[in-house]
């Protein structure tokens, strides 16, 4: 790996650290203001907003400029909204703030990637990639349920003590040639060209199967934290700080999943994981008859390593297929946008379960039928392709 691979590295490291010690001291500040239960997975809605709405404008920023200047700014939005939940802005629309710049992030984050390194190493680098993500989601939860826990001021001066040192690490990040310049800075065309750039990965066999399967992956993720935080306290009376810790279970099944996937899977063969997500699906479901912590975190650490190895191959084909395509700006936020769109479905169909009352092992049972059903689904589909007789 390149140098500069490294700075990229830890610089998602130490933004990704901040965003999830961020996201857990926000709930635990909606405990303190006495908000209803059903706000809590409204952060994350608040946070994905911006993936959706933005997603047309900040891949052709990430390939109009060096995009390690694009993540520093994107570091300092993050910034600016920490410190304005810092100085008493409602959780809610301080946590959208940082989505801004989250969804500005993240283009630039990956699309560095295609342009730094060859593509028989992108499985590899996203491999460490997603376990430096994963690392810094279970310090994150750490400092997440720690720090509120003794003053949420000092969460709050941590946190943004990390989005400046991770904009620190971005200035170095190396300066590439920009590749894929828009053509045109007119919104309307902005807009023309996000859709031809969504049209075209849809409609790439390879680019339909991965950009179906991640889009999943990253609703039913988002929507399963908030599922195992409510699930612990009823199955197995957890505290809120003792549930945020399970998430660290299942973010080090992540980590350990990923490398495994980076190890054992080419590039060309990523859609052959599919079959894992069907399987994750089925141990969501085997939750609901779970009671005694240890099994609990056995079947959390199993349900995070088939995620792990589920999706590091095929967002790396993703990547690959959208580089070749349409360039790596376009291709992240055409995925951010399919991505986020199924976080904010899932999270909204979750928060009104919530809000009407349902059991929690009816909703446990329903999300694990979804993801097996809409995986073994994707699978079809792709046996059909790599079936269908060439023309």
């Amino acid at each position: 790996m390149k140098s500069g691979f490294y700075i990229i590295l830890v610089a998602q490291f130490v933004s990704a650290l901040a965003d999830n010690a961020l996201l857990f001291t926000a709930i635990a500040l909606l405990r303190d203001l006495d908000a209803p239960d059903w706000h809590d997975p409204l952060l994350q809605w608040f946070f994905v907003v911006s993936y959706i709405v933005l997603a047309p404008f900040v891949g052709s920023i990430a390939d109009a400029f060096p995009k390690g200047r694009v993540m520093f700014v994107s570091n300092a939005i993050k910034f600016i909204g920490s410190m304005a939940m810092a100085l008493g802005m409602p959780p809610l629309y301080a946590y959208g703030i940082v989505g801004i710049g989250a969804a500005a992030y993240s283009p630039a984050k990956y699309g560095i990637l295609t342009e730094l390194l060859p593509p028989h190493m992108l499985v590899k680098a996203n491999g460490w990639m997603e376990g430096s993500t994963v690392m810094a989601i279970v310090l994150g939860t750490v400092l997440g349920a720690i720090l509120p826990s003794i003053n949420i001021e000092v969460s709050m001066i941590v946190i943004t003590v990390l989005y400046l040192m991770a904009a620190g690490f971005n200035m170095y990040i190396p300066r590439l040639a920009v590749i894929h310049k828009p053509a045109k800075k007119n919104p309307f065309f902005i807009l023309k060209d996000f859709w031809h750039s969504f049209n075209a990965l849809w409609n790439d066999a390879q680019g339909q199967v991965s950009l179906a399967v991640t889009t999943l992956f990253w609703g039913a993720g988002a929507t399963l934290r908030f599922v195992v935080l409510a699930w612990a306290g009823f199955a197995l009376n957890f505290s809120q700080e003792q549930s945020t810790y399970l998430m660290v279970v299942v973010a080090l099944g992540i980590a350990v999943g990923s490398v495994f996937a980076a190890k054992m899977i080419k590039l060309e063969e990523s859609a052959k994981v599919i079959p894992v997500g069907i399987l994750m699906g089925v141990l969501v479901i085997l939750m609901v008859f779970v009671t005694e912590w240890h099994i609990a975190c056995i079947l959390l650490f199993l349900i995070g390593m088939f995620s792990g190895y589920l999706v590091v191959p095929l967002n790396a084909l993703l990547q690959h297929r959208g580089h070749i395509l349409i360039g790596a700006g376009h291709s992240i936020a055409v995925q951010n946008f399919n991505e986020n769109l199924g976080i904010a479905i899932l999270i909204s169909a979750y928060t009104l379960m919530v809000k009407a009352e349902l059991h929690i092992h009816v909703i446990v049972i329903a999300f694990g039928l979804f993801v097996s059903i809409s995986m073994a689904g994707i699978y079809r589909i792709y046996r059909k392709q790599i079936n269908a007789p060439s023309a």
